[in-house]
């Protein structure tokens, strides 16, 4: 029986810029997101017919989050744009991704899905035919199914890529889940937005991390450490660690800290429990890039 099997991304926001609700629903987003080395292994194999099975040490979190459906969604969109009919695929998911934490786990098991399917019924979707299967599933999917640092607008769907050079970072998981609902609903009790980000993708494109890190930041972030304390005091010990800067990723709680090198990076993770050091982007490089959406300015 062939198969396909693929890794799937954890992702870190460098910044997340908070514009206002959108009509449909969604807010109006600026961030940028950089795949990291966690991740968690996707298998597709030919079944006749959609079975989703997870496995790992993070499976009892997927299951508790409804993860499962986001990658059922991610092959039901998939046989759609690809005109396959109904998914006739195994998929099995080696859960290592900490769940509802900032860390994209859900939206990378759908990227690697829709890619995995792509690859073992050769269906050779186009980088367009790509998006539009991710943006039908989730906006971190249209990031992370281009497989490299991107710029992200929109709702999150519009996807520029970024010459990033690897960064070292530190992570540090939270014992605690937040639902990204529940982060953008205290934002809007209090909303604020951040500044242009534009220097701040200048100097992660060119690997300046003394300015990179002195200008990270996260718009949700005031509005989850008011209910979770926790994400401030782990933003306090990267700084006090020598962190260059630290800064919430995404809905939270997860916490990153940016260093200069792997040296650095490993000191400040001794000083810090819990957390642990990564790169971004991983080292290997996707099969395909997927190539700037007509539209985005």
């Amino acid at each position: 029986m062939r198969s396909v099997t693929r890794r799937a991304h954890a992702k870190i926001n460098a910044f997340l810029r908070v514009l206002g609700p959108r009509p449909d629903g969604f807010h109006e987003i600026q961030t940028a997101i950089l795949p990291i080395e966690l991740h968690d292994v996707v298998t597709v194999e030919e079944h006749d017919g959609l079975v989703i099975e997870v496995t790992g040490e993070r499976a009892e979190e997927l299951r508790g989050a409804g993860g499962e459906s986001l990658v059922g969604r991610a092959a039901h969109a998939w046989a759609s744009v690809a005109g396959v009919g109904a998914p006739r695929a195994r998929i099995l998911v080696d859960k290592r991704i900490p769940v509802a934490a900032g860390l994209g786990g859900g939206s990378a098991d759908a990227a690697a899905t829709i890619l995995a399917l792509d690859e073992l019924f050769g269906t050779g979707l186009d980088p367009e035919a790509l998006l539009e299967v991710a943006a039908a599933v989730g906006s971190d999917v249209c990031a992370l199914v281009s497989g490299g640092p991107v710029f992200a607008d929109g709702r999150g769907d519009h996807v520029l890529p970024l010459h990033a050079p690897t960064s070292h970072w530190v992570v540090r998981a939270l014992p605690f889940a937040v639902r990204t609902p529940d982060a953008y609903g205290w934002w809007d009790e209090r909303p604020a937005s951040g500044p242009d980000p534009g220097s701040l993708i200048a100097a992660i494109e060119v690997g300046d991390h003394d300015l990179a890190g002195s200008a990270l930041f996260d718009d949700l972030q005031p509005g989850v450490a008011v209910r979770h304390p926790e994400v401030e005091r782990a933003v306090a010990a990267f700084g006090a660690a020598g962190a260059r800067g630290a800064v919430m990723s995404g809905s939270g709680p997860t916490v990153v800290a940016l260093a200069r090198d792997p040296v650095h990076a490993a000191a400040i993770a001794s000083a810090v429990p819990g957390s642990f050091v990564t790169t971004a982007p991983p080292p290997a490089p996707p099969p395909r890039t997927i190539a700037e959406p007509s539209g985005v300015v």
